[in-house]
């Protein structure tokens, strides 16, 4: 299969809303055969977000973990693979920078059902399903649109035009008019997929735009930090997909990497396997941080993959990914406490309101009611300052007339139902259609889940009351509160790319690479496919991976007729990188 190493520490940094992860590993011999080799957890560590200065969040996590490690082995590195939250967190709480988003669609097609965000501009211009121009693109009046789209604060573009695969002719002209009037970020839709599906690739686009700086902050931020402690290791970031990217590639489309801390909880899940058969039925992956709760889905032993592609803010994309949903759910979540007929109820998140204030922070959170409620009956372990936790919903339950403990019972309680409503949205997706794993197309009627695999920073303070109130058992494995670094550091890289052919036309296309290239008529399926093969290998041995082994995942073939009327074909495929873990946490 590839992938064979010589004896290596790897580190994984996971960056979350609440907290920076990271663990140091060491390795050796490993290989993606049939048993995975062991890997030894050197030294773990977790400090606060710092969301105003990222880079000394990392330099006090690696600081953290020199100190815990044996003296000079950072320096001794050779590969560091990170996950982050921070985009999707940002996205469950509507804190993502705003995007102008520019479309064409040609006629029959109105593309304003497909708009997302206050700022869209609709263009006259269309292509045919050919990539045919049949209606020339006109940006007249864009420029004074742009002007007060920067004016109203947007800070990214994102282009996009139906049939954009098959000719990038129109989004090219959309980038260069916006060029000609600013210099804001642009994002044009054919870079991020090659599949036709126009309201998809909206989506995509737009993602891609609204998380854009935020992603290479987060990334120059690591690299800055890594680099002060002498690092010089290959780094990588997890994709939604379950595989990891090398920085090069991950800045060039950041939407892939969206999902990248439910991604590094799945795999983590994987790599801390303990052999319980619980996952090799339908179990259920839990990951509660401090600003989300993250949930997927293991089948026959194997994490359920979205063939439909990532669905972000009710939107799907053209994103391949695991199948899984985030939540506004976590440890540091914010209590609204309100009156309707003369009942209090009590709602939890989305937003984060800060620390717990059994770590110091200032208001109640959803932590300190698990302390307040843990302390009363002893269900689960308590965390922190439980002082301050009490003293805190002391204080929330005294402005409606309640007590601290039937207070905390409707935070918990609120908490709990928004996490089984989830479950039940998820796996009702998952069993609407065959379910695939990242393993193989499994023959699964139906996915029920059995039990809960809870990992995350609040899961001692949860694992017991979750189990009683979803009627199914909860475990815990071992380096639970560090499962998305665990799983970072071991995620093999991975990667994909689509190629389509048009032998009428003589063309061959790669709309990622931007790549079109002139063929023979005769050419077929298989010289497709090995080109598909070749120039994903070259594009990952730039990125400095080599000896990945590429798997073409998808070969079609269409009979069409040509401009002329005679008989041609046209030819789609996808290859990639299948995503694993390069070895399973030792005991």
């Amino acid at each position: 299969m590839g992938y064979v190493m010589e004896e290596q520490l790897v580190l994984g940094i996971d960056a979350g809303g609440t907290h920076t992860d990271a663990v140091l590993l060491e390795c050796s011999g490993i290989s993606a055969g049939k048993t995975l080799p062991r890997a030894r957890l050197l030294a773990a560590v977790k400090v606060k977000t710092r969301h105003e200065n990222l880079t000394a969040s990392v330099r006090e996590v690696l600081a953290a973990l020199a100190a815990e490690a044996p003296k000079g082995i950072l320096s001794r590195i050779s590969r560091v693979t990170l996950g982050a939250t921070l985009a999707v967190n940002a996205l469950v709480q509507d804190r993502v920078d705003p995007v102008g988003l520019i479309l064409s669609a040609g006629p029959g097609l109105n593309p304003g059902r497909w708009r997302l965000g206050e700022y869209v501009c609709l263009l006259s211009g269309g292509l045919d399903h050919r990539g045919v121009e049949v209606v020339p693109l006109r940006t007249e009046g864009l420029a004074g649109i742009l002007e007060q789209w920067r004016g109203d604060g947007v800070s990214a573009v994102a282009c996009v035009g139906k049939f954009s695969p098959r000719n990038a002719a129109h989004e090219q002209a959309m980038a260069e008019a916006v060029r000609a009037v600013c210099d804001l970020p642009i994002t044009l839709g054919h870079r991020l997929s090659g599949r036709l599906n126009f309201p998809r690739r909206v989506a995509t686009a737009f993602f891609n735009a609204a998380v854009e700086r935020l992603h290479n902050d987060f990334l120059n931020a690591v690299e800055q930090a890594l680099s002060d402690v002498g690092i010089q290791a290959a780094v990588r970031l997890l994709k939604a997909d379950g595989g990891a990217v090398p920085l090069s590639l991950s800045r060039q489309e950041p939407v892939q990497s969206i999902l990248s801390g439910p991604a590094a909880s799945v795999m983590g899940v994987l790599a801390l396997d303990d052999g319980d058969d619980a996952l090799r039925r339908c179990c259920l992956l839990l990951d509660m941080g401090g600003t989300t709760t993250d949930i997927a889905l293991f089948v026959n032993g194997s994490p359920v993959v979205d063939r439909d592609g990532m669905r972000l803010k009710g939107r799907r994309t053209l994103v391949r990914s695991l199948a899984s949903l985030s939540i506004g759910v976590g440890g540091d979540s914010r209590l609204e406490v309100t009156q309707a007929n003369g009942k209090t109820c009590v709602h939890v998140g989305p937003l984060r309101e800060g620390p717990a204030m059994a770590f110091g922070g200032d208001r109640a959170t959803l932590l300190d009611a698990f302390n307040v409620c843990n302390a009363g009956d002893g269900t689960d372990s308590t965390a922190g300052d439980i002082a301050a936790s009490t003293r805190g919903m002391t204080a929330l339950a005294s402005q409606h007339g309640m007590e601290p403990e039937a207070l905390a019972r409707l935070a918990v309680e609120n908490a709990f139902v928004q996490v089984a409503e989830a479950v039940s949205q998820l796996t009702a997706g998952i069993n609407a259609r065959p379910i695939y794993t990242l393993a193989a197309l499994k023959a699964v009627r139906e996915a029920q889940p059995e039990s809960v695999k809870l990992v995350g920073g609040p899961a001692g303070c949860v694992a017991n009351r979750l189990s009683s109130f979803l009627k199914l058992p909860v475990t815990t494995p071992a380096h639970a509160d560090v499962a998305n670094a665990v799983g970072a550091a071991l995620t093999l890289p991975t990667d994909a790319l689509e190629l389509y052919v048009d032998t009428g036309r003589r063309s061959l296309d790669v709309p990622m690479l931007d790549l079109h290239e002139r063929i023979d008529k005769n050419f077929g399926v298989e010289a497709a496919s090995e080109r598909a093969r070749q120039l994903l290998r070259e594009r990952l041995t730039g990125a400095n991976v080599a000896e990945a082994h590429v798997e073409v995942t998808e070969a079609d073939v269409f009979a069409t007729l040509d401009d002329h009327g005679y008989g041609s074909r046209d030819i789609r495929v996808t290859c990639q990188v299948v995503p694993g873990i390069a070895a399973m946490l030792a005991d």
